[in-house]
């Protein structure tokens, strides 16, 4: 028995699902209706604002089931990553989440999905081996490697273009506790330390993923700060970390210590108002990093894992780009660095959604469209239009 709600107030018609049968009766009727849809998993927002028409909500499905034996996770459409570590951690597990607890698992694993394990083991999307999809014309089908392999690749970082996910299945990791932290230094030697982190990249171990961000402090003034997680023991990870020490001085603060996973979520970051990839760092826009007046400007080192998928990998894009830049603040002076190319959980501008992928991936994006959702009902988000 159906236990959705729908509510009507100034804006739109909201249906709150709780199985996978009320968001096939809620796609149903917006399209008998002639009424456009936005779905919404978790409540934090839309790409597209939700002022008309229909808003779909899966938020009350929230189920996380663990299998400890194959490692694997099961959670509906409106679970947080908090839910998972939560059900996870009492096994030594950890899933492959973002830097926050409390983003949603569905949009940021079909958005590609990348944290602080990705150089380690790859995006999140790399690691969904199921997933259970409400489509446009109200079929509920899973899509795995051998049930719907087209839309089962598409899912893997073309977001909610294809259907309405009402549940995913995704491989976790044998990591209870990492060796993390932040550290800060003076900000007169951030372009030595930005030159070292760009020099290292190419030795840097699989197990740590690590940051160079400036930004203003309340005490300190302008510093260098260092985020890192290292998936691994704690004297590994010191001796990885050891010569960006040597470079940035003697630290202003250092916290970097073993944790449980659950406990990297404070290690914070800087906000996206602009992201950028970045196939160098060369000592120019080292330059205008170092004398940027930006409130936070974040360097990541991406590659490991992420740069090395399997042949039947999704089409998360412009994998071989081992850096990105974070900016809260203007990227006037830093876009003429980049390659022009986004990753999609960070994107706001929705005409851009084809940079977040290579020409070849969105052509083929755009033919599973076609297939499955041909008048583009899906619509009222990163949009891929139907070949």
């Amino acid at each position: 028995m159906s236990t959705a709600t729908a509510t009507r107030t100034a804006g739109p018609l909201t249906v709150e699902a709780t199985g996978p049968a009320d968001v096939r009766a809620a796609i149903l009727a917006s399209r008998e209706l002639g009424v456009p849809l936005t779905v919404q998993a978790t409540g934090h927002g839309t790409v597209v604002p939700p002022d008309e028409g229909m808003l779909l909500k899966t938020s009350r499905m929230t189920r996380v089931l663990v299998d400890p034996s194959r490692r694997t996770a099961r959670a509906e459409a409106g679970a947080r990553w908090s839910d998972v570590i939560a059900a996870a951690a009492p096994l030594g597990l950890a899933p492959l989440s973002g830097s926050h607890a409390s983003v949603g698992v569905t949009g940021f694993t079909l958005g590609g999905g990348v944290g602080p394990l990705s150089r380690r083991f790859g995006f999140a999307a790399d690691h969904l081996l199921r997933a259970e999809i409400v489509t446009a014309d109200g079929r509920h089908l899973t899509a795995d490697a051998g049930r719907h392999p087209d839309l089962f690749w598409a899912l893997r970082g073309g977001s909610g273009n294809f259907g309405v996910v009402t549940s995913l299945e995704f491989r976790l990791h044998p990591v209870s506790t990492v060796y993390a932290g932040v550290a800060m230094f003076p900000v007169e030697r951030a372009a030595d330390v930005l030159t070292r982190f760009r020099d290292e990249s190419a030795t840097r171990p699989d197990a740590l993923t690590v940051s160079v961000a400036l930004a203003n402090h309340a005490s300190h003034g302008r510093v260098v700060i260092v985020r890192g997680v290292h998936a691994g023991p704690a004297a590994d990870g010191a001796r990885a970390l050891r010569s960006l020490w040597q470079a940035a001085g003697p630290p202003l603060h250092d916290d970097f210590r073993t944790m449980p996973y659950a406990e990297t979520e404070s290690l914070g970051g800087t906000a996206p108002h602009h992201f950028h990839l970045h196939a160098d760092l060369p000592d120019p826009l080292i330059a205008v990093i170092a004398a940027s007046d930006a409130s936070g400007i974040e360097v990541r080192h991406w590659g490991g894992a992420m740069a090395r998928p399997g042949a039947d990998a999704g089409p998360v894009g412009h994998r071989g780009v081992p850096f990105s830049l974070t900016i809260d603040g203007s990227d006037a002076d830093l876009a003429p660095y980049a390659t022009g190319g986004s990753f999609l959980n960070f994107l706001h501008d929705t005409s851009r959604t084809a940079s977040a992928y290579t020409p070849e991936n969105f052509r083929r994006l755009r033919e599973v469209k076609r297939a499955y959702d041909p008048q583009n009902v899906f619509h009222r988000n990163h949009n891929i239009q139907p070949a």
